[in-house]
């Protein structure tokens, strides 16, 4: 398995995995001429991607749906209110294959767990996704989450997240920086740092810091705010926590993503 962040902030949010028979999109929340730049990046095809799993409707992580599934025919995963709610945005009709949010099913070598988020959404989920037989040295079992959009973290969630091997979480604001924001109207705010809107750095650090024993080699703190988290508030949220776990911690930049490597 290989992972790539394309890109993840208020602005867009994609993911690239690979596997020995599929490459698969996590959310697509970029033009499709944006996707088709970042994944050539990545030496990928756009019509080398066989599905786009999507986790919510929100337009950061469908925009580039409708284009990119008219253009290359890439099978769209999603729950039922999630798929009812993006079809009337779209210009097509893709290949919707819906799932029940709460199930495990197989995609070609991958198998995908749903597990329900509180966030303001129809129905948003957490997927996290694995491969490998585990039976010799050569086919491993690995194990990738992705874990954005959320208000607060339940047990549920970290339980479902402790055994994987790469974990994408939000990191979305810094609650100083949010309140002393004067872009951003009260309602708005409120909203945000609501038990259905996004984790604050804070939040998402208490939620690593309270998993023992974790597997993780690798997490990636996605979704900054460009307005109202930094990597300067990152790094002080989570300076302890760093120098005191045996895996690497690693800030996605507002809308830029990581190298493709292996889980």
């Amino acid at each position: 398995m290989q992972f790539s962040i394309l890109g993840s902030s208020s602005s867009g949010n994609a993911g690239l995995l690979v596997t020995e028979n599929c490459k698969v999109l996590v959310d697509a929340g970029f033009s499709c001429r944006r996707l088709c730049g970042m994944l050539e990046e990545r030496d990928v095809r756009p019509e080398e991607i066989d599905a786009i799993f999507v986790t919510h409707e929100h337009h950061d992580h469908i925009a580039g749906i409708s284009t990119f599934a008219k253009k290359f025919g890439p099978k769209v995963f999603a729950n039922p209110l999630t798929a009812k709610a993006i079809q009337p945005k779209l210009k097509c009709r893709p290949e919707w294959m819906l799932f029940q949010t709460g199930s495990q099913f197989e995609y070609r070598d991958l198998t995908i767990e749903s597990f329900s988020i509180p966030h303001d959404a129809h129905d948003p989920v957490g997927l996290k996704f694995t491969t490998g037989r585990g039976d010799d040295l050569f086919s491993p079992i690995k194990r990738m989450a992705w874990v954005t959009d959320l208000g607060f973290a339940p047990q549920t969630i970290a339980q479902r997240i402790q055994d994987v091997d790469t974990l994408v979480v939000e990191s979305n604001y810094d609650p100083q920086m949010l309140e002393d924001d004067p872009r951003r109207p009260w309602a708005l705010k409120q909203r945000i740092s609501g038990r259905h809107g996004h984790l604050s750095n804070s939040a998402a650090k208490d939620l690593l810091a309270s998993i023992s024993q974790p597997r993780w080699s690798r997490v990636f703190l996605a979704h900054l705010s460009s307005d109202c988290n930094s990597v300067e508030a990152v790094d002080n949220t989570f300076a302890d926590l760093r120098g005191s776990v045996p895996f690497a911690i690693e800030t996605i930049l507002s809308g830029h993503g990581s190298a493709l490597a292996a889980v």
